[in-house]
């Protein structure tokens, strides 16, 4: 691995779990309840805060938006989660929930100088992402920043880890891998167990067909686990992830990604040591590695 892709793979684990509890923090999902929606399911609060940003998005941007979700889920959700509440609500309650969220984990540290001075190194590399193809971080990026430092945190680091993300539905297309097919052999790689992938909707036939495309290509085996090549391609795909990934950094300078790093570091601690995300989860954070 080269030492940009390591320094974009580093910054994301860093920033990925702190973008992410807002899908599982308890504060989240009151916040979601106030608004209406149902929370028995963690998929109508994450349609709606996730999408928000892009107004009152429809089926085919959504489908088009959320490439390993089955379409047949995606439409179960969205436009409906407009319904209970309007875009402009969710992205309201969202920065609410995340506000509440880390004065529960963090208190008082919150007010310290290290928090403001993350705000601002996360703030500038988020808003030098380039943004051609990046619908994710352009929408995110398009929100007006909060005031609160913690909150500008987050915000950056949803910016950041959604323009990852861009990139990493471009390196799946590029390994021509559909929705279904990037899931299976993600889970073919043990990355995940199979039973993560459920509440993406793909139905039993649907993930069996995928496996048999896989295999026709020589990328999976009998047993479904991922061949030579299918680990290679795997490889390939989190390598152009983090080349595609790595621009915002370049910019920022490895040495002040560093020092986000050890500032945000917090932030990160107190997401795993509250336990708020799935030991495993479909995230891949320690557990996708990329061969040299």
């Amino acid at each position: 691995m080269s030492a940009p892709s390591r320094l974009a793979r580093r910054m994301w684990h860093q920033l990925e779990p702190i973008h992410a509890a807002l899908y599982f923090s308890p504060q989240a999902f009151g916040a979601a309840a106030a608004l209406g929606y149902d929370v028995e399911s963690r998929w109508p609060s994450y349609f709606a805060y996730r999408t928000a940003p892009f107004g009152r998005a429809g089926t085919r941007l959504a489908t088009a938006l959320y490439y390993s979700f089955s379409p047949v889920t995606i439409a179960a959700h969205v436009p409906g989660v407009w319904e209970v509440a309007t875009p402009e609500q969710v992205l309201r309650a969202r920065l609410e929930a995340v506000d509440e969220t880390y004065r529960h984990l963090l208190g008082d540290r919150l007010a310290g100088p290290d928090v403001a001075e993350a705000a601002e190194l996360a703030r500038r590399a988020a808003e030098s992402v380039p943004v051609a193809g990046r619908p994710f971080a352009a929408a995110n990026l398009d929100q007006l920043w909060p005031d609160a430092p913690h909150l500008v945190l987050w915000q950056a680091a949803t910016v950041l880890r959604e323009h990852r993300g861009d990139g990493h539905l471009a390196a799946l297309a590029a390994a021509d891998l559909d929705g279904c097919e990037s899931l299976v052999s993600f889970a073919a790689i043990d990355a995940a167990p199979v039973e993560n992938f459920a509440g993406r909707g793909w139905s039993e036939r649907e993930w069996a067909e995928a496996l048999e495309r896989l295999a026709a290509r020589g990328l999976v085996d009998a047993a479904g686990k991922a061949t030579e090549r299918g680990r290679a391609l795997r490889d390939q795909v989190e390598r152009m992830t983090d080349d595609l990934a790595f621009e915002p950094w370049r910019r920022l300078g490895e040495e002040r990604a560093g020092r986000l790093a050890q500032l945000a570091s917090p932030f990160l601690g107190a997401v795993f040591e509250a336990g708020l995300l799935p030991m495993t989860s479909t995230l891949g954070i320690a557990t996708v590695q990329v061969a040299d």
